[in-house]
């Protein structure tokens, strides 16, 4: 049984910094890209920073790039997102994902790519 695990979220002041942290358990052999999406009402989702795991490419989203950092922890399957200067516009439901070992992407962003999800944890800047 997969299963995401998603903390750090909160409620914070605009410029203020947030660091999120996801944990994949469950995965055959090791989660090959893992990522974080967003959603906000009334938006798509959003594709925030996607990592590959075995010392491969990264990718930012638009709206984030230099603003956000994702990396993998020492621990398995682990991933944070390190989220500095947040703006108003950053508010929303942030969601982990994950790929099985069996998994190549050629859009880290696509969340069509990711088949395993968290629950999500809130962000707001306000």
């Amino acid at each position: 049984h997969v299963q995401l695990v998603e903390s750090g979220g909160g409620s914070v002041q605009p410029g203020d910094s947030l660091r999120l942290t996801c944990t994949a358990s469950g995965i055959a052999g090791h989660a090959n890209y893992m990522a974080w999406f967003r959603k906000a009402p009334g938006t798509e989702r959003e594709g925030v920073a996607a990592l590959r795991m075995s010392g491969g490419g990264i990718s930012y989203g638009h709206s984030v790039n230099g603003r956000f950092t994702i990396s993998r922890a020492k621990i398995d399957n682990t991933v944070h997102l390190q989220m500095d200067s947040l703006k108003p516009e950053d508010t929303a439901m942030y969601f982990c994902a994950a790929t099985g070992d069996d998994t190549w992407l050629m859009d880290y962003l696509a969340p069509s790519g990711y088949g395993y999800w968290g629950q999500g944890t809130q962000v707001t800047v306000s």
